[in-house]
Protein backbone atom coordinates (compact mmCIF):
# COMPACT_ATOMS: atom_id res chain seq x y z
CA UNK A 1 0.00 0.00 0.00
CA UNK A 2 0.92 3.67 -0.48
CA UNK A 3 2.55 4.65 2.44
CA UNK A 4 1.43 8.74 2.17
CA UNK A 5 -1.76 7.63 1.63
CA UNK A 6 -1.94 4.73 4.32
CA UNK A 7 -0.61 7.32 6.82
CA UNK A 8 -3.24 10.32 5.58
CA UNK A 9 -6.19 7.31 6.09
CA UNK A 10 -4.81 6.74 9.67
CA UNK A 11 -4.88 10.67 10.22
CA UNK A 12 -8.18 11.78 8.80
CA UNK A 13 -10.30 8.90 10.76
CA UNK A 14 -7.93 9.14 14.12
CA UNK A 15 -8.74 11.16 17.32
CA UNK A 16 -6.73 14.19 16.99
CA UNK A 17 -5.81 15.78 20.31
CA UNK A 18 -7.53 19.17 19.07
CA UNK A 19 -11.14 18.15 18.91
CA UNK A 20 -11.26 21.17 16.87
CA UNK A 21 -10.00 19.86 13.74
CA UNK A 22 -12.24 16.89 13.82
CA UNK A 23 -15.12 19.23 13.59
CA UNK A 24 -13.45 21.19 10.74
CA UNK A 25 -13.14 18.10 9.22
CA UNK A 26 -16.41 16.71 10.04
CA UNK A 27 -17.87 20.12 8.69
CA UNK A 28 -15.53 20.35 5.13
CA UNK A 29 -16.88 16.70 4.45
CA UNK A 30 -20.59 17.81 5.30
CA UNK A 31 -20.13 21.51 3.63
CA UNK A 32 -18.85 19.54 0.42
CA UNK A 33 -22.08 16.90 0.81
CA UNK A 34 -24.64 19.34 0.79
CA UNK A 35 -23.48 21.54 -2.19
CA UNK A 36 -22.95 18.72 -4.01
CA UNK A 37 -26.53 17.22 -3.37
CA UNK A 38 -28.20 20.69 -4.39
CA UNK A 39 -25.99 20.27 -7.19
CA UNK A 40 -27.06 16.78 -8.45
CA UNK A 41 -31.12 17.90 -7.27
CA UNK A 42 -31.18 21.01 -8.69
CA UNK A 43 -30.12 19.61 -12.34
CA UNK A 44 -31.95 17.08 -11.96
CA UNK A 45 -35.38 19.16 -11.20
CA UNK A 46 -33.91 21.27 -14.97
CA UNK A 47 -33.82 17.78 -16.48
CA UNK A 48 -37.21 17.51 -15.30
CA UNK A 49 -38.63 20.21 -16.49
CA UNK A 50 -37.08 20.39 -19.55
CA UNK A 51 -38.30 16.56 -20.24
CA UNK A 52 -42.09 18.26 -19.58
CA UNK A 53 -40.93 20.90 -22.09
CA UNK A 54 -40.36 18.45 -24.68
CA UNK A 55 -42.84 16.42 -24.08
CA UNK A 56 -45.65 19.03 -24.91
CA UNK A 57 -43.54 20.21 -27.72
CA UNK A 58 -42.98 16.56 -29.91
CA UNK A 59 -47.18 16.42 -29.34
CA UNK A 60 -47.42 19.43 -31.28
CA UNK A 61 -44.24 19.56 -33.19
CA UNK A 62 -43.39 16.89 -36.29
CA UNK A 63 -40.15 15.42 -36.51
CA UNK A 64 -39.13 17.20 -39.26
CA UNK A 65 -39.84 20.92 -40.63
CA UNK A 66 -39.02 21.97 -44.22
CA UNK A 67 -39.37 25.91 -44.84
CA UNK A 68 -37.81 28.16 -47.28
CA UNK A 69 -34.61 30.41 -45.98
CA UNK A 70 -36.14 33.34 -47.97
CA UNK A 71 -39.66 34.34 -47.96
CA UNK A 72 -42.41 33.30 -47.03
CA UNK A 73 -44.00 30.23 -48.70
CA UNK A 74 -43.36 27.96 -51.18
CA UNK A 75 -44.68 25.40 -53.90
CA UNK A 76 -43.09 22.00 -53.43
CA UNK A 77 -44.79 19.88 -56.29
CA UNK A 78 -41.39 20.04 -57.64
CA UNK A 79 -38.65 17.42 -58.75
CA UNK A 80 -36.42 17.96 -55.87
CA UNK A 81 -39.47 17.74 -53.30
CA UNK A 82 -40.54 14.74 -55.26
CA UNK A 83 -37.13 12.77 -54.90
CA UNK A 84 -36.92 14.14 -50.92
CA UNK A 85 -40.49 12.94 -50.62
CA UNK A 86 -39.73 9.56 -50.73
CA UNK A 87 -36.75 9.36 -48.83
CA UNK A 88 -37.03 5.98 -46.44
CA UNK A 89 -38.72 6.54 -43.11
CA UNK A 90 -40.88 9.00 -44.14
CA UNK A 91 -44.65 7.93 -42.83
CA UNK A 92 -46.66 11.29 -42.97
CA UNK A 93 -46.60 14.72 -44.64
CA UNK A 94 -48.67 17.43 -43.03
CA UNK A 95 -48.93 20.82 -45.25
CA UNK A 96 -48.69 23.99 -43.20
CA UNK A 97 -50.15 27.36 -44.03
CA UNK A 98 -49.66 29.96 -41.65
CA UNK A 99 -50.16 33.81 -42.01
CA UNK A 100 -51.58 36.71 -39.39
CA UNK A 101 -55.76 37.63 -39.88
CA UNK A 102 -58.30 39.18 -37.25
CA UNK A 103 -60.48 37.37 -35.27
CA UNK A 104 -64.11 38.64 -34.35
CA UNK A 105 -66.33 37.21 -32.32
CA UNK A 106 -69.69 38.96 -30.81
CA UNK A 107 -67.79 42.11 -29.74
CA UNK A 108 -64.06 40.75 -29.61
CA UNK A 109 -61.32 41.51 -32.03
CA UNK A 110 -58.19 40.17 -31.25
CA UNK A 111 -54.93 39.66 -33.87
CA UNK A 112 -54.13 36.03 -34.58
CA UNK A 113 -51.35 34.26 -35.49
CA UNK A 114 -53.54 31.47 -38.52
CA UNK A 115 -52.21 28.23 -38.86
CA UNK A 116 -53.59 26.37 -41.02
CA UNK A 117 -53.26 22.29 -41.73
CA UNK A 118 -54.16 19.41 -43.87
CA UNK A 119 -56.23 16.64 -42.38
CA UNK A 120 -52.27 14.63 -41.97
CA UNK A 121 -51.74 17.20 -39.07
CA UNK A 122 -54.42 14.98 -36.85
CA UNK A 123 -52.18 11.89 -37.51
CA UNK A 124 -49.14 13.15 -37.47
CA UNK A 125 -49.50 15.10 -33.76
CA UNK A 126 -51.13 13.97 -29.92
CA UNK A 127 -53.51 17.06 -30.10
CA UNK A 128 -55.86 15.07 -27.46
CA UNK A 129 -53.13 15.68 -25.02
CA UNK A 130 -53.17 19.59 -25.38
CA UNK A 131 -56.94 19.53 -25.83
CA UNK A 132 -58.47 21.54 -22.74
CA UNK A 133 -62.20 21.99 -23.90
CA UNK A 134 -64.08 20.33 -26.49
CA UNK A 135 -62.11 18.37 -29.49
CA UNK A 136 -59.65 19.18 -31.98
CA UNK A 137 -61.49 18.85 -35.40
CA UNK A 138 -61.10 20.91 -38.96
CA UNK A 139 -63.90 20.06 -41.24
CA UNK A 140 -66.76 18.38 -40.98
CA UNK A 141 -69.34 18.16 -44.58
CA UNK A 142 -69.20 22.02 -45.66
CA UNK A 143 -68.48 23.19 -41.68
CA UNK A 144 -64.61 24.55 -41.08
CA UNK A 145 -63.71 24.55 -37.01
CA UNK A 146 -60.86 26.60 -35.34
CA UNK A 147 -59.40 24.96 -32.84
CA UNK A 148 -58.26 27.78 -30.39
CA UNK A 149 -55.21 28.53 -28.25
CA UNK A 150 -56.05 29.05 -24.23
CA UNK A 151 -55.19 32.53 -23.71
CA UNK A 152 -57.24 33.39 -27.16
CA UNK A 153 -60.20 31.48 -26.24
CA UNK A 154 -60.57 33.63 -22.87
CA UNK A 155 -59.47 36.65 -24.61
CA UNK A 156 -62.15 36.36 -27.08
CA UNK A 157 -64.69 34.69 -24.85
CA UNK A 158 -65.45 31.71 -26.83
CA UNK A 159 -65.46 28.08 -26.50
CA UNK A 160 -66.84 25.17 -27.91
CA UNK A 161 -70.49 24.55 -28.38
CA UNK A 162 -71.23 28.29 -28.97
CA UNK A 163 -73.64 28.69 -31.83
CA UNK A 164 -71.84 31.96 -33.34
CA UNK A 165 -69.28 31.01 -35.48
CA UNK A 166 -65.61 33.44 -35.22
CA UNK A 167 -65.33 36.05 -38.17
CA UNK A 168 -61.61 35.99 -39.89
CA UNK A 169 -60.65 38.39 -41.45
CA UNK A 170 -57.25 38.19 -43.81
CA UNK A 171 -55.79 40.90 -45.41
CA UNK A 172 -56.09 40.40 -49.38
CA UNK A 173 -52.55 40.81 -50.56
CA UNK A 174 -51.25 43.21 -53.11
CA UNK A 175 -54.50 45.50 -52.28
CA UNK A 176 -54.20 49.29 -51.24
CA UNK A 177 -56.51 49.52 -48.20
CA UNK A 178 -59.46 51.89 -49.56
CA UNK A 179 -60.14 54.33 -46.66
CA UNK A 180 -64.03 55.17 -47.87
CA UNK A 181 -64.43 51.38 -47.89
CA UNK A 182 -62.02 49.75 -46.05
CA UNK A 183 -63.68 45.80 -45.22
CA UNK A 184 -62.93 46.14 -49.20
CA UNK A 185 -59.12 45.23 -48.22
CA UNK A 186 -60.16 41.71 -46.44
CA UNK A 187 -61.14 38.52 -46.93
CA UNK A 188 -64.12 37.16 -44.86
CA UNK A 189 -64.31 33.67 -43.79
CA UNK A 190 -66.44 32.04 -41.02
CA UNK A 191 -65.70 28.79 -38.47
CA UNK A 192 -67.22 27.71 -35.60
CA UNK A 193 -65.19 26.74 -32.60
CA UNK A 194 -64.00 22.95 -32.25
CA UNK A 195 -61.67 22.98 -29.03
CA UNK A 196 -59.59 24.99 -27.30
CA UNK A 197 -55.58 23.39 -26.66
CA UNK A 198 -52.85 23.98 -24.26
CA UNK A 199 -49.07 24.32 -24.54
CA UNK A 200 -48.76 26.85 -21.72
CA UNK A 201 -46.17 28.83 -24.08
CA UNK A 202 -47.45 32.51 -24.85
CA UNK A 203 -46.48 32.40 -28.44
CA UNK A 204 -48.95 29.30 -29.16
CA UNK A 205 -52.00 29.98 -25.84
CA UNK A 206 -52.70 33.36 -26.62
CA UNK A 207 -52.22 34.17 -30.59
CA UNK A 208 -52.91 30.80 -32.35
CA UNK A 209 -55.95 28.88 -33.78
CA UNK A 210 -55.81 26.15 -36.19
CA UNK A 211 -57.44 25.92 -39.04
CA UNK A 212 -58.15 23.86 -42.03
CA UNK A 213 -55.68 24.56 -44.50
CA UNK A 214 -58.12 25.30 -47.47
CA UNK A 215 -59.93 28.01 -45.48
CA UNK A 216 -56.75 29.06 -44.73
CA UNK A 217 -55.78 29.25 -48.88
CA UNK A 218 -59.24 30.61 -49.35
CA UNK A 219 -58.60 33.53 -47.21
CA UNK A 220 -54.87 34.43 -47.77
CA UNK A 221 -55.75 33.72 -51.50
CA UNK A 222 -53.33 31.03 -52.09
CA UNK A 223 -53.29 27.74 -54.57
CA UNK A 224 -50.95 25.29 -53.81
CA UNK A 225 -48.35 26.86 -51.56
CA UNK A 226 -47.65 26.42 -48.02
CA UNK A 227 -45.27 27.86 -45.30
CA UNK A 228 -43.72 24.45 -44.15
CA UNK A 229 -44.23 20.81 -44.52
CA UNK A 230 -44.29 18.87 -41.70
CA UNK A 231 -43.15 15.37 -42.01
CA UNK A 232 -43.51 12.44 -39.11
CA UNK A 233 -40.81 9.80 -39.21
CA UNK A 234 -41.37 6.01 -38.68
CA UNK A 235 -40.14 5.13 -35.43
CA UNK A 236 -37.11 2.88 -36.37
CA UNK A 237 -35.90 5.57 -38.49
CA UNK A 238 -32.79 8.22 -37.67
CA UNK A 239 -34.02 11.77 -38.01
CA UNK A 240 -30.45 12.97 -38.20
CA UNK A 241 -29.47 10.85 -41.35
CA UNK A 242 -32.75 11.81 -42.63
CA UNK A 243 -32.42 15.37 -42.42
CA UNK A 244 -29.28 15.41 -43.57
CA UNK A 245 -30.38 13.65 -46.81
CA UNK A 246 -33.36 16.15 -47.45
CA UNK A 247 -30.99 18.98 -46.67
CA UNK A 248 -29.03 17.54 -49.31
CA UNK A 249 -31.40 17.27 -51.99
CA UNK A 250 -33.32 20.60 -51.14
CA UNK A 251 -30.07 22.60 -51.27
CA UNK A 252 -29.69 25.77 -49.03
CA UNK A 253 -32.67 27.45 -50.17
CA UNK A 254 -34.26 25.82 -47.68
CA UNK A 255 -34.24 24.96 -44.31
CA UNK A 256 -34.75 21.76 -42.48
CA UNK A 257 -35.26 21.19 -38.78
CA UNK A 258 -35.77 18.56 -36.50
CA UNK A 259 -37.83 19.31 -32.97
CA UNK A 260 -35.09 20.52 -31.14
CA UNK A 261 -34.32 22.67 -33.73
CA UNK A 262 -37.52 24.28 -34.09
CA UNK A 263 -38.32 25.21 -30.30
CA UNK A 264 -34.64 26.44 -30.32
CA UNK A 265 -35.52 29.54 -28.19
CA UNK A 266 -37.31 27.29 -25.38
CA UNK A 267 -34.45 24.76 -25.25
CA UNK A 268 -32.27 27.35 -25.17
CA UNK A 269 -33.29 29.72 -22.51
CA UNK A 270 -33.70 26.19 -20.12
CA UNK A 271 -29.97 25.08 -20.37
CA UNK A 272 -28.75 28.68 -20.20
CA UNK A 273 -30.80 28.92 -16.26
CA UNK A 274 -30.04 25.64 -15.87
CA UNK A 275 -26.01 26.25 -16.36
CA UNK A 276 -25.94 29.34 -14.77
CA UNK A 277 -28.14 28.00 -11.53
CA UNK A 278 -25.16 25.48 -11.78
CA UNK A 279 -22.46 28.01 -12.09
CA UNK A 280 -24.01 29.59 -8.72
CA UNK A 281 -23.65 26.82 -6.76
CA UNK A 282 -20.54 26.48 -8.06
CA UNK A 283 -19.55 29.33 -6.21
CA UNK A 284 -21.25 28.55 -3.42
CA UNK A 285 -19.47 25.05 -3.02
CA UNK A 286 -16.07 27.31 -3.46
CA UNK A 287 -16.78 28.56 -0.12
CA UNK A 288 -17.29 25.23 1.28
CA UNK A 289 -14.72 23.93 0.15
CA UNK A 290 -12.31 26.63 1.73
CA UNK A 291 -13.00 24.91 5.29
CA UNK A 292 -10.66 21.91 3.90
CA UNK A 293 -8.20 24.55 3.56
CA UNK A 294 -8.85 25.37 7.41
CA UNK A 295 -8.64 21.72 8.60
CA UNK A 296 -5.79 20.98 6.53
CA UNK A 297 -3.82 23.90 8.55
CA UNK A 298 -4.74 22.74 11.69
CA UNK A 299 -3.48 19.22 11.15
CA UNK A 300 -0.29 20.72 9.74
CA UNK A 301 0.42 22.50 12.87
CA UNK A 302 -0.83 19.45 14.79
CA UNK A 303 1.62 16.78 13.38
CA UNK A 304 4.65 19.01 13.47
CA UNK A 305 6.31 16.10 15.63
CA UNK A 306 5.09 13.56 13.34
CA UNK A 307 6.88 15.45 10.44
CA UNK A 308 9.55 15.35 12.16
CA UNK A 309 9.61 11.48 13.64
CA UNK A 310 9.33 10.91 9.47
CA UNK A 311 11.89 12.78 8.55
CA UNK A 312 14.35 11.43 10.65
CA UNK A 313 13.11 7.92 9.67
CA UNK A 314 14.51 9.25 5.78
CA UNK A 315 11.01 10.20 5.24
CA UNK A 316 11.48 12.88 2.16
CA UNK A 317 9.46 16.33 1.93
CA UNK A 318 7.60 15.06 -1.46
CA UNK A 319 6.37 12.28 0.46
CA UNK A 320 5.38 13.90 3.66
CA UNK A 321 3.63 16.45 1.69
CA UNK A 322 1.50 13.64 -0.34
CA UNK A 323 0.35 12.73 3.02
CA UNK A 324 -1.23 16.29 3.65
CA UNK A 325 -2.25 16.04 -0.27
CA UNK A 326 -4.20 12.79 -0.31
CA UNK A 327 -5.79 13.99 3.32
CA UNK A 328 -7.26 16.78 1.81
CA UNK A 329 -8.50 14.77 -1.53
CA UNK A 330 -10.01 11.56 1.10
CA UNK A 331 -12.31 15.12 2.67
CA UNK A 332 -13.23 16.24 -0.71
CA UNK A 333 -14.12 12.69 -2.65
CA UNK A 334 -15.84 11.70 0.84
CA UNK A 335 -17.76 14.83 0.43
CA UNK A 336 -18.41 13.88 -3.07
CA UNK A 337 -19.47 10.37 -3.04
CA UNK A 338 -21.96 11.53 0.10
CA UNK A 339 -23.41 14.44 -1.95
CA UNK A 340 -23.97 12.35 -4.99
CA UNK A 341 -25.67 9.38 -2.82
CA UNK A 342 -28.17 12.01 -0.74
CA UNK A 343 -28.43 13.52 -3.74
CA UNK A 344 -29.92 10.23 -5.74
CA UNK A 345 -31.59 9.13 -2.74
CA UNK A 346 -33.63 13.03 -2.80
CA UNK A 347 -34.15 12.66 -6.63
CA UNK A 348 -35.65 9.36 -6.24
CA UNK A 349 -38.00 10.05 -3.70
CA UNK A 350 -39.30 13.48 -5.24
CA UNK A 351 -39.57 11.02 -8.23
CA UNK A 352 -42.06 8.66 -7.35
CA UNK A 353 -43.56 10.25 -3.72
CA UNK A 354 -43.57 14.23 -4.78
CA UNK A 355 -42.41 15.46 -1.38
CA UNK A 356 -42.06 19.39 -2.96
CA UNK A 357 -44.98 20.17 -4.34
CA UNK A 358 -45.39 23.33 -7.20
CA UNK A 359 -48.84 24.55 -5.62
CA UNK A 360 -50.96 22.50 -2.27
CA UNK A 361 -54.24 23.45 -4.74
CA UNK A 362 -54.07 19.87 -7.32
CA UNK A 363 -54.20 20.96 -10.46
CA UNK A 364 -53.56 24.03 -10.27
CA UNK A 365 -50.32 23.43 -12.68
CA UNK A 366 -50.07 20.83 -15.26
CA UNK A 367 -48.22 18.82 -12.89
CA UNK A 368 -48.60 18.86 -9.01
CA UNK A 369 -44.78 18.35 -7.98
CA UNK A 370 -41.61 19.39 -9.07
CA UNK A 371 -40.80 17.04 -11.66
CA UNK A 372 -37.17 15.51 -11.67
CA UNK A 373 -35.29 13.49 -14.19
CA UNK A 374 -31.82 11.92 -13.05
CA UNK A 375 -28.80 11.88 -15.87
CA UNK A 376 -25.79 10.16 -15.41
CA UNK A 377 -24.05 12.92 -17.74
CA UNK A 378 -24.94 15.33 -15.37
CA UNK A 379 -23.60 13.03 -12.23
CA UNK A 380 -20.48 12.80 -14.14
CA UNK A 381 -20.02 16.61 -14.38
CA UNK A 382 -20.74 17.03 -11.20
CA UNK A 383 -18.22 14.57 -9.91
CA UNK A 384 -15.59 16.25 -12.27
CA UNK A 385 -16.46 20.08 -11.74
CA UNK A 386 -16.74 19.56 -7.43
CA UNK A 387 -13.34 17.31 -7.73
CA UNK A 388 -11.19 20.18 -9.37
CA UNK A 389 -12.73 22.41 -7.38
CA UNK A 390 -11.69 20.45 -4.21
CA UNK A 391 -8.27 18.80 -5.85
CA UNK A 392 -7.12 22.95 -6.70
CA UNK A 393 -7.97 23.84 -3.21
CA UNK A 394 -5.94 21.34 -1.36
CA UNK A 395 -2.36 22.32 -3.30
CA UNK A 396 -2.76 25.94 -1.19
CA UNK A 397 -1.40 24.70 2.43
CA UNK A 398 0.35 21.50 0.63
CA UNK A 399 2.14 23.86 -1.06
CA UNK A 400 2.92 26.01 2.27
CA UNK A 401 4.30 22.66 3.84
CA UNK A 402 6.63 22.05 0.86
CA UNK A 403 7.68 25.59 1.45
CA UNK A 404 8.40 24.98 4.81
CA UNK A 405 10.03 21.65 4.29
CA UNK A 406 12.43 22.94 2.23
CA UNK A 407 13.99 25.74 4.34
Amino acid sequence: MNVSFFIARRYLFSKKSHNAINVISAISVCGIAIATMAMVTVLSVFNGFGGIVEGMFSAFDPNLKISVKQGKVFDYQTAAFEEALQLPGILLISESLEENALFKFEEQQVPVHVKGVSEEFRLMTDMNRLIVDGSFRLREDVVDYTTLGAGLAITLGARPGFINPVEIYAPKRDVRVNLANPSAAFTTGYSQIGGVFSLNQPAYDEQMAIIPIELARELFNYQNEVTSLDIKLTPDASVKRVKREMQRILGDEFIVEDQYEQQRESYRMLQIEKWVTFLILAFILLIAVFNVVGSLSMLIVEKRDDIQSLQNMGASNSLVSRIFLYEGWLITFIGIISGIVLGLILSLLQQHFGLLRLSNTPGAYIIDAYPVIVKVSDLLIVFAVVSVIGLLTVLYPVNNLRKQLGK
